[in-house]
């Protein structure tokens, strides 16, 4: 038998054959499954729906941690990179302020400032003094940039009209990406001149290489044409082309969710430097930002699929112990109902019986009579008794009313034990008279019976009647199991201890193995024969269970069936249903 057969509870093919228009009120398995349908939603339909509300409830809360720390960020970052420029910015206009024109073009008085301005703030490359016309007076620094000409590049037409500028990454005559900031002063007859301070931009890039540390971060500085103005671990080198939309304005920080080339989701942090063409962009995969999250939802997700299955086993044994206490109660109900309803037809057959041979036994006693009157003058006729023929025709008519007497006094007999009667009781003679009340249906059937008793064998104490009853059943089954034709042997012995077993052996065609269990239910049919059903074995089951005896039942398909009875030899009162084995 397979695994899902020896848990398949027992309910679970039952049919109440004899429910009529009310059978669906005892179809257990649908009883069962509309329980564990509905204690199982009514569980857990609210812990789903909290558990989509909590899931729903934290990822916006994440999210919103997302966006706040991502927004503090590249907001402390901005901060940095603007008092960065400010403060260059600032010390320019102070150094055009502190110092006369004829003193910034003096190289070495112009190389001190630069020296001062290097140990002072640091990023400054070199400074330069160009004339109202771009040229440059006075230079300092790595390159030979004196006597450059600027009058037609963009920076320095647009410093003339704002008098400060910060410029973008550019390569420059020098080859080398920096940026320029430039200060417009305005000398006493007039005429401007600018004070110029290149500026590293590796002194830039330190003010977020904090945020560059995780290999999934990126941050860096673009222009508004979407040129990055310093290196990006992902998106591109200085002054190339990035590969990510240029965000749009916005005067404070903003945080935005986009999708990269690669389907990857990204969180983006950007924020537009005042005064410049410079937007700071934070960028950072989703999935890192929500790694934590996703780890303990992991670990709750866990939790909740172990929690679930416990539940569901629970639900599902309990409610299946239930319905097959429901199960129980109602095979019990059956049977107290059809043993009453046996117990009276038992009754009526005894009241018939008993009415039938009386009824009987009155023109048999006639008849004998009158044979026995016929006999006797014959017997004194010399003329007829010595007529062979007539005398044999007169024994047997009084051979037939002796046999027709003794049928009629094992029916009084059988009619007598119907009530309970504690008595001793011959169990072999008692087989051999309920054989006699089956007559000739044996040999018509063509099966042999066979009865062998050990020796020795004592009288039990027990009832006759409901003996009588047992043994019937048992021989109506063997001879149905068989059909035409079989060998039924019976046994009777006693092991050690104080019982005595019958065995009823049959070669019939057997009980398949996953009905074993079930044969004695009231009603059952197997599904592979229709026959041998009814109340015939279960009431079998109940009448030993009343003698104190158990019975049980060994089969194998397509060898027979034995029923072995075990009864004790002093009646000591009934036994209950779960005391069987």
């Amino acid at each position: 038998m397979s695994i899902l057969g020896k848990l398949k509870p027992k309910f679970w093919d039952y049919e109440d054959v004899a429910a009529g228009p009310y059978k669906y009120l005892f179809n257990f398995r649908r009883i069962w499954r509309s329980a564990f349908l509905f204690t199982a939603g009514v569980s857990l339909i609210p812990l789903i729906l909290m558990i989509f509300a909590d899931y729903k409830i934290t990822q916006d809360a994440i999210e919103s941690e997302i966006v706040l720390r991502t927004s503090g960020l590249v907001s402390n970052i901005r901060k940095n990179i603007v008092f960065f420029l400010n403060e260059r910015k600032s010390a320019l206009d102070f150094v055009g302020r502190d110092n006369s024109f004829e003193e910034l073009n003096d190289p070495s008085r112009l190389a001190v400032i630069l020296e001062n301005l290097k140990k002072g703030f640091g990023g400054f490359s070199d400074l330069g003094i160009i004339d109202s016309f771009g040229l440059q007076r006075t230079y300092v620094g790595p390159y030979k940039l004196e006597r450059r000409n600027y009058g037609d590049q963009t920076w320095f037409k647009k410093i003339r009209d704002r008098g400060v500028y910060i410029s973008d990454v550019f390569m420059g005559f020098r080859q080398v990406p920096h940026l320029v900031v430039a200060v417009m002063h305005e000398l006493p007859d007039g005429t401007l001149y600018v004070l110029r301070g290149t500026i590293d931009i590796d002194r830039l890039k330190e003010l977020f290489s904090e945020l560059k540390k995780n290999r999934s971060s990126d941050a860096f500085i673009i222009n508004r044409n979407g040129i990055l103005q310093t290196s990006s671990s992902h998106h591109g080198k200085a002054l190339e082309k990035i590969s990510l939309p240029v965000p749009g304005y916005s005067p404070k920080t903003e945080v935005i969710e986009i999708e990269a080339p690669g389907g990857e989701p990204l969180i983006i942090g950007y924020a537009y430097i005042p005064d410049t063409q410079f937007i700071l962009m934070f960028v950072k995969q989703k999935t890192e930002f929500l790694e934590p999250w996703f780890k303990t939802r992991s670990d709750l997700n866990w939790i909740l699929v172990v929690s679930i299955t416990i539940i569901l086993l629970v639900i599902l044994g309990v409610g299946t112990h239930l319905v097959k206490k429901m199960h129980e109660a109602d095979q019990r109900r059956i049977m107290v109902l059809h043993q009453v309803e046996y117990s009276n037809k038992m009754a009526s057959i005894g009241r018939l019986a008993t009415g039938a041979a009386h009824e009987i036994n009155n023109p048999l006693a006639v008849i004998n009579e009158k044979a026995g009157l016929i006999k006797d003058m014959f017997t004194r006729g010399k003329k007829y008794a010595k007529n062979p023929k007539l005398m044999s025709l007169v024994a047997s008519i009084l051979s037939e009313v002796q046999r027709c007497g003794s049928i009629t006094k094992r029916l009084l007999n059988f009619a007598q034990h119907i009530d309970v009667n504690i008595q001793l009781i011959d169990l072999e003679k008692l087989i051999s008279d309920v054989l006699s009340l089956l007559g000739k249906e044996p040999e018509q059937r063509l099966i042999t019976v066979s009865v062998n008793v050990q020796e020795d064998i004592p009288q039990i104490e027990s009832d006759q009647g409901t003996l009588q009853q047992i043994f019937l059943n048992l021989f109506n089954y063997a001879f149905e199991g068989m059909g035409e034709g079989g060998d039924l042997k019976i046994t009777i012995k006693r092991p050690e201890g104080e019982l005595v077993l019958i065995t009823f052996t049959d070669n019939g065609h057997g009980i398949p193995r996953q009905d074993l269990d079930r044969i004695f239910d009231p009603f059952f049919s197997s599904k592979a024969k229709k026959i041998r059903t009814g109340l015939g074995l279960s009431i079998t089951y109940v009448l030993v269970l009343e003698l104190g005896g158990q019975i049980k039942v060994e089969s194998e398909l397509g060898k027979g069936t034995s029923f072995i009875i075990a009864l004790p030899i002093n009646f000591e009162g009934p036994k209950n249903r779960g005391e069987t084995s």
